[in-house]
């Protein structure tokens, strides 16, 4: 079975997107729609901004978004997915590409979900950090001994960990890692604590965007972050995409649970190669490749 695969936030490179702009005038469209939906021209960020331009939260989740539906949209009749995912900003790459959602609405609820997240970061000063060479449960019992708030957040693939809430709880959880063998436990630089309780502003103000929004039933099923089990139902997608942003990405669940129903070639659509990447590490027996127009 064909499985797509959809990247989250941090694929971002300069120029992204530019060459389905010049060479499909299906992308060049939408991509012009875009930039009426969001009220400011997102192509020229993408396109001729620099790293640092496309770091801006308003612009780096509707940057992936767009490049990956845009792309699965350029594919056309080569698009024919049998089961998707999409890593935390990534599911709603997954659901517009499969159906659940329009395209607009798609981008809307991402605009609203990349402000709603920093404010929630503004609010209240956190981070995460990366915790390499531990199981899970060793990671897991760790931060559910330190004092004040750290989770586990996204499982990424076997030995790789990223652990997510205050600044001082994730700096003591890195220090006790450490010392019971981690290979690394490095703060990352991000704006905030995603994927913790700490983002239970956002969630809430996210809820009521996602609530509004009309959900379709899936085309094919969708192995969402938080449930890691294939979901074909609307309401069921909806409450778990608001679950997401305080739940934990279940990365390494959810394509051992796509292999174990018969995924057997994965591909990434959208920027970069970082769940290709993953992949190899969570599965080397399945192919994984890059979509290509």
């Amino acid at each position: 079975m064909k499985a797509y695969i959809f990247p989250g936030q941090g694929a971002q490179f300069t120029g992204m997107g530019l060459d389905l702009y010049e060479n499909s005038d299906l992308a060049k469209d939408l991509f012009e729609k875009a930039n009426q939906i969001l009220g400011f021209s997102i192509t020229d960020v993408m396109f001729k901004g620099t790293s640092d331009d496309l770091k801006e939260t308003k612009v780096t989740q509707p940057a992936i978004f767009l490049h990956s539906v845009i792309l699965a949209k350029v594919l056309g009749a080569n698009f024919k997915p049998q089961m998707v995912a999409g890593h935390s900003l990534g599911e709603f790459s997954a659901l517009v590409a499969n159906g659940v959602l329009s395209f607009e609405d798609g981008l809307l609820l991402v605009s609203k979900r990349a402000l709603a997240m920093q404010k929630a970061c503004d609010k209240t000063p956190s981070t995460m950090a990366a915790v390499l060479g531990l199981e899970d449960k060793v990671v897991e019992e760790t931060c559910a001994s330190i004092d004040g708030v750290v989770v586990a957040a996204n499982y990424n693939c076997p030995g790789q960990l990223v652990i997510s809430g205050a600044i001082e709880s994730v700096k003591k959880a890195c220090e006790v890692l450490t010392e019971k063998g981690a290979r690394r436990a490095l703060l990352l630089p991000v704006g905030g604590a995603f994927h913790s309780p700490l983002m239970e502003p956002a969630r809430e103000e996210l809820a009521a965007a996602i609530e509004a929004t009309s959900f379709n039933e899936p085309k094919c099923p969708v192995y969402q972050n938080v449930a890691a089990k294939a979901i074909t139902d609307a309401a069921t997608i909806k409450k778990n995409l608001i679950a997401q942003l305080t739940g934990p990405v279940k990365w390494t669940q959810c394509i051992q649970a796509m292999v174990a129903d018969g995924g057997t070639e994965f591909i990434e659509v959208g920027p970069g190669k970082v769940l290709q990447g993953l992949m190899r590490k969570i599965d080397r027996s399945v192919a994984a490749s890059g979509a290509e127009i």
